[in-house]
This record gives C-alpha cells, structure tokens and sequence, in this order.
C-alpha cells in the first residue's frame, strides 16, 4: 500500500485553521522527545512551557505584556508578507522605534505634562517607519532585495543602540552602566487594568489588530495588497502601482515594530538598555506565519509564542532547562508549519497507485499540446 500526496481541487479551509495546530502539536511532542534525549526533563520542559503558565493568574500578566509587542509587529510584518513583500528587519525597526521615542524622553526629562508620551509614541512609530524606508528606498528605486537590506540593516542598528548606551546617553548617575536615566511618571505607559502589569500596550495591540483586519478585508488599499501578492502583472493591468504598494506595507511594518518598541520602553523596561533587542522582531515573523497572516489569528498566535517566552523563564530554574530551549522550540514550531502546510494544497492517499484528480491529468489528442482537462473547461 503506497502513501502519496494527491492535489486537492482547491486549498483547503479546514486545513488552513488546522494546520497551526497541527503544527503546535509536533512542536510539543517532538521538543518533549528531544530534550529528553539530552539528559533533561523533557515532558517536565514542555508542562512548565505550554501549560503551567495558563493556570497561574500571576503569570498571565507577563503572558498578555510579552504577547502584546509580537501581535503589534506581526500586525505589521502581514500586511506586508500578503504583498510578497518580505521585510526581515522588524528587530532593527522596533530598536529605532525604542531609540527614537527615548530620545524625546531624554529631551523632556526634566518637563511634565501629558503630552510627553503622545510625543514619544509618535516619535518611535516615525522611528520605525524611518528605518524601513531605507530598504523600501532600495528595493523600488535600486532594485534591491528588501529581504538583504533589511536583515543586514538590523545589525547596524543595533551597534547604534550599543555607541549610544555607551556614549552619548549614558547616565551619569548609573553607576558606570550603560544605560539611560529611568523614565519619569509623565514618561512611562499607564497601567490599563489597575493592580496588575497590564499596561496600554495591551489593549493597543488589540485594537490594532481589529483596524488592520478592516483594512485588509473592508479597504481599497487591502486589496491592492492583495492584488499585489498574487500577481504583480494583473495589479499593472488594474491601475495599480506595485512600488506604492511596496512603501506602504513596509512603512506599515516598520511603524508596527516602531510603535511597538516605543511601548516596550515605555512599558516593561522603563529605560533604554542595551538589552532591549529581544528577539521579538524575529520571533513575530512565525507569529504571523502561524496566524494565517490574519490579524484576529496573529492575536491568538502572538498569546502561544508568549507561552514561550513566559515558560521558558520558569522552566530554566525549575528544571534546569537552558535559555537556548526557547528558540529551540519557536524555530520547530516554524519548521512543522512549513512541513505541514503541504496539506493545505495536497491531501494523503492510501493506494497503490493514487491518481491525480481530472484537473491534473494530462490531455492530448494527435498533433496537439498537452493541455489539463480543468484548462480545456
């Protein structure tokens, strides 16, 4: 009995919402296999990870507070991805964001009033978007790859971070670490839910995401994304500018990671370090993969990766785990969407010799091209 991959007709609906969980599932069991293979607890790791979290009220605090930057970015990183527009450089875009917000901050540190964080929010999602339009620049202009000039831009950025934590913005009264002055009250985001560290970000990445759905579904610029990303050539004859369509989504993007790292400043960190790169930029391009590059699925794919990072955490002083488990996890769970996203397209078949539906069969008559039968209807 032979095993095959047969074309389906059409994608499949069902699968598009099972595969990620599809996904998630062999993350879980093969992570348990694998670090039980290396001498760890391994079933122990994936409890203290995916499931002990979600039964402390305490901790899902940290869950929505790390979960909230990833959607935000996410957001972002989608609307471009549908666009087939790749921007790799969310990390170096969320540190601009950071920098730049910090920046005003540093300038009003001796002012009060409540327009300081308005300002600062403004200033890291201008930030942002100003770090993605030097590959946008690139790519319409130069014909660069925007995949290159964005990742390699990253690194560049972040060396910034590091010259000014060490030089320029370094507090004089911190001890010789390299680090801003603590934000003042008029300077750090309020708390949303009171008693808890739930701060604005939260409901911000919320209400993000409900206006990038409407954009993506409800607006004429969602659909010349859309149009975009499935052909270049039909959005020409239809009247529109794929190179508009590039600096939209990657300003988009940019802004997203910007705002973003504004919050996190803002927020959690209450200062710039030269710690605040975290990942997050890299690690919200599975966010959106595993969200259907659907903003109301990003969300709840941005609460699983959290998972990863709030575990994580508690998994490396009850068991031991090393901090490396956490990217060891997420890069499964992107590699089995990958793997899996086969059956979104192609269904198995159970048979000795499973054969292609008519839309994939071959037609020929004498003297002709061979031609599909669902081309001939």
């Amino acid at each position: 009995m032979a095993l095959a991959f047969v074309p389906r007709r059409e994608p499949s609906r069902a699968m598009l919402v099972a595969t990620p969980v599809l996904a998630v599932a062999l993350t879980l069991v093969t992570g348990a296999i694998a670090f039980t293979l290396l001498g760890y607890d391994g079933f122990g790791a994936v409890r203290e990870i995916f499931v002990t979290p979600l039964f402390n009220p305490y901790r899902w605090q940290d869950l929505l507070v790390k979960a909230a930057p990833l959607a935000i970015i996410a957001i972002g990183l989608s609307v471009g991805f549908r666009a087939n527009v790749w921007n790799i450089g969310a990390e170096g875009q969320y540190v601009s964001g950071g920098l730049a917000g910090t920046g005003v901050a540093l300038l009003t540190m001796d002012m009060t009033g409540i327009w300081i964080l308005p300002a600062m929010i403004l200033a890291g999602l201008l930030g942002g978007m100003a770090a993605a339009s030097i590959p946008a620049f690139l790519r319409v202009r130069l014909g660069v790859s925007e995949i290159l000039s964005s990742l390699m831009l990253n690194y560049a950025i972040i060396q910034l971070l590091y010259y000014l934590m060490r030089g320029p913005w370094k507090d004089p009264m911190g001890f010789n670490f390299p680090q801003t002055a603590m934000f003042s009250a008029d300077q750090t985001l309020p708390i949303a839910v009171p008693g808890t560290l739930i701060h604005l970000g939260v409901p911000a990445a919320l209400a993000l995401a409900l206006a990038a759905f409407v954009l993506v579904t409800r607006t004429v610029a969602g659909f010349q994304v859309r149009v975009v990303g499935l052909s270049a050539q039909a959005a020409r004859y239809g009247g529109f500018r794929e190179s508009r369509v590039v600096w939209m989504t990657l300003l988009m993007g940019g802004g997203c990671a910007g705002l973003a790292g504004i919050f996190e400043a803002a927020g959690p960190f209450g200062q710039m370090v030269p710690q605040f790169p975290t990942g997050y930029g890299f690690t919200a391009i599975i966010v959106a993969f595993l969200g259907r590059l659907n903003p109301i699925g990003i969300v709840a794919a941005a609460l699983v990766l959290a998972l990863t990072y709030v575990g994580g955490e508690s998994a490396q002083t009850t068991i031991g785990l090393p901090s490396a488990a956490v990217g060891v996890f997420q890069a499964m769970m992107l590699f089995f969407l990958l793997a899996v996203d086969i059956l979104v397209r192609y269904r198995l078949s159970f048979g000795t010799g499973a054969a292609a539906p008519p839309a994939a069969r071959a037609v020929a008559r004498p003297g002709e091209t061979p031609v599909t039968e669902g081309a001939r209807a």
